[in-house]
């Protein structure tokens, strides 16, 4: 029988191959890293690394492996919860791996050797003079005295193994935090292999040192020098590793490949009988007489089933110093890949950073033209912003990041923090670092409109407007001489009526040039439209279909052309305009027609009242003809006579009146387009 020495197992290291290095490390500002491990691996022989276990399930999903002459069989590292899944179903526990007494008491009753005795392990006990061990044999008890270096040997091979990945696992748990990968590789020779894999980093931090030309000065330089904090959390040691460096917004998941998981499962439950229940006869009772009127006792409920019991709904609840040197020119020497949404820094010198360490690495020193500005970005401000205003004029594109700025004028000093957001080559960028104390602003807004055309249409007299939104800004520089920047809003649909420099996602810029005393300037917008105004209110109806005996004109004065108001608007209007504005004509005209309406119209209105007039003398008459009698009605009937022929003749009147005045009304509708 193969025997196992449980000595042996337990203290004998394991062989593991040797770790490949990382070479090359890309560092996104997404949040990710791309790792790259390469190195030289015999033939047959696997590829081995430790990673983090929260970068496992990043490996498992992004691996890549580059082996020109070999080919992939898998990928294999220990479980996920080691001790469990290493302990499952062994008679030990972790503490049992104390010392060798705990270790073989916990092993009770298998079947072991030592010192040429065999039996089931009883008990284990430490002495002065070593280990005493009692084995049970056939023929009963057996003692045996272990010193050190003495064997105990398993004589169960598959126990034995187990024990000893068992005792693997725990050495591999007091790091518990790493796993160690291994990647099957099969090829008849060495070669160069690669491994590249994604994995969640922290983001790496550009920041910028920027020394400004002072203010006023002309064809100024700004020196602008780059650093970039990264931080090495692979869980490896870096040495001489090549650094990339990339801005981009690459879309980054995370996926629990590593972790076990299991689909949820609705649980069926065991179908049983019902149960029978039958209720005890407990003998007649006597019977009732007849003439007793009692109400039976209700009926007990039966009571609920195994189905009833099982489906039922559960409930669950919820100083000004002397100038000093300029700073130190950096050791920089980087090589820029730009590609569409993504740009990589590579740093040609090589890193050395261990393991949980933060490096500041300089990745940028040039000289930018610059000059010094004024900045505002809100009209209502009293101050403006002190800005720098400069070209990249490198080969580089800069990441977003924080550019510390100092004067350049002497010895540096600082002057304030701006953000800097990504600049391609030959872009320009403002960057605002602080508020002027000294140049003050003051603004007010101005509105006018100005009419610019009528037309005349059936109906309707239209009036194009050009409205002028102005700010009015004065400035007062307090002696300072320098460029100012101006950002607005847009307004849609109007147009600025001033030189707008640039125009981007700030709105629009404008820039003016300050010569040490105040000034004043105009920011406008033109905006043109139109305005209809109703020569008839459509809401009476048609002007022809108007009956003088249904149509009251006093109650409706204020609704018909003639009215009141209705000429004093377009009389304003005319009086606003020029000579030469197109349609003016046509707007005097109407105004003409109007007016002539309005004098038929107070003649209309005059004729009702008297036609009204008539017909209530008329109503009297009629009355007094039928009051009087004898003598006096022959004077009443000639005074009716006389009613009757003066309403009649009122009554004609004031509809010719209407008639006259509803025509020249349907005659000015009809004019126009």
């Amino acid at each position: 029988m193969r025997r196992t020495s449980l000595a042996l197992t337990l203290i004998a290291p394991a062989a593991f191959a040797a770790e490949m290095p990382i070479r090359g490390v890309t560092l996104s500002s997404a949040g990710i890293a791309q790792i790259e491990r390469a190195g030289e691996v015999a033939a047959n022989a696997p590829v081995v690394f430790r990673a983090p276990l929260g970068d496992v399930d990043d490996l498992l999903r992004s691996l890549l492996i580059l082996d020109p002459a070999g080919r992939v069989e898998g990928l294999s590292l220990p479980a996920r919860d080691l001790l469990n899944e290493a302990f499952r179903g062994l008679p030990l526990r972790p503490a049992d791996f104390e010392n060798r007494a705990s270790l073989l008491n916990a092993l009770r009753g298998q079947e072991a050797e030592a010192a040429d005795a065999r039996g089931r392990i009883a008990t284990a006990t430490e002495t002065d003079a070593g280990l005493h061990l009692s084995l049970i044999w056939l023929r009963g008890l057996l003692s045996v005295l272990l010193k050190s270096g003495d064997e105990v040997t398993l004589t169960d091979p598959a126990l034995a193994a187990r024990v000893a990945r068992a005792a693997e696992a725990l050495a591999a748990a007091r790091s518990d935090d790493e796993r160690r990968t291994e990647i099957r590789l099969r090829s008849d020779r060495a070669r160069q292999v690669a491994v590249i894999y994604i994995v969640g980093a922290p983001l790496w931090k550009p920041s910028y040192r920027l020394v400004a030309p002072p203010l006023g000065a002309t064809g100024g330089q700004a020196r602008l020098m780059g650093w970039a904090v990264v931080e090495n959390a692979s869980g490896s040691d870096w040495e001489g590793v090549r650094i990339s460096l990339v801005s981009d917004n690459a879309a980054a998941f995370r996926q629990p490949i590593f972790e076990p998981i299991t689909a949820p499962r609705p649980e069926l439950p065991v179908r049983i009988a019902e149960a029978i229940r039958v209720r005890p006869d407990t003998g007649a009772m006597p019977r009732m007489p007849a003439a007793a009127s009692m109400m039976a006792p209700p009926a007990a409920a039966p009571p609920p089933s195994m189905n009833d019991l099982i489906n039922a709904p559960t409930v669950s609840a919820a100083p000004a110093p002397a100038p000093a040197p300029a700073p130190a020119p950096l050791a920089v020497n980087v090589a820029t890949q730009v590609a569409a949404g993504r740009v990589a820094f590579t740093l040609e010198r090589p890193v050395t950073l261990r393991s949980g360490e933060t490096a500041n690495l300089p990745s940028l020193d040039v000289s930018l033209p610059a000059e010094r500005v004024w900045w505002v970005q809100n009209l209502w401000a009293a101050r403006p912003l002190q800005a720098l205003r400069f070209s990249n004029t490198s080969n580089h594109v800069l990441p977003d990041g924080l550019a510390t700025v100092f004067d350049g004028d002497g010895a540096p000093s600082f002057l304030g923090d701006a953000e800097l957001r990504a600049l391609s080559p030959g872009d320009q960028r403002l960057i605002a670092f602080a508020h002027d104390r000294d140049v003050c602003l003051s603004s007010q807004t101005v509105d006018q409109f100005e009419l610019t055309r009528f037309n005349l249409r059936r109906g309707f007299m239209t009036f194009t407007l050009k409205t002028i939104d102005e700010t009015v800004v004065t400035i007062d520089p307090r002696g300072a001489s320098g460029v100012m920047v101006i950002d607005l809003p847009r307004r849609p649909g109007a147009t600025p009526r001033f030189q707008v420099a640039a125009e981007s996602d700030f709105g629009l810029r404008f820039e003016t040039q300050l010569e040490a005393t105040p000034k004043t300037i105009r920011l406008g917008f033109e905006r043109t439209g139109s305005q209809d105004v109703a020569l008839w209110d459509q809401g009476l109806g048609g002007p022809n279909l108007l009956q003088a005996a249904q149509f009251d004109l006093e109650a409706s004065v204020r609704r018909v052309p003639g009215g009141p108001g209705s000429v004093q608007r377009l009389q304003e209007a005319l009086n606003r305009t020029a000579a030469d504005v197109p349609g003016r004509e046509a707007l005097a005209a109407t105004i003409t027609s109007l007016q002539q309406i309005r004098l038929l119209l107070d003649a209309a209105r005059l004729a009702a009242r008297e036609a009204r007039s008539a017909d209530q003398a008329l109503t009297r008459a009629r009355q007094a003809v039928e009051d009087r009698t004898g003598g006096e009605q022959q004077a009443v009937r000639q005074r009716l006579n006389a009613a009757s022929r003066e309403a009649e003749a009122k009554g004609a009147a004031a509809s010719g009146a209407f008639e006259a005045w509803q025509r020249a009304v349907i005659a000015l509708l009809q004019q126009g387009e």
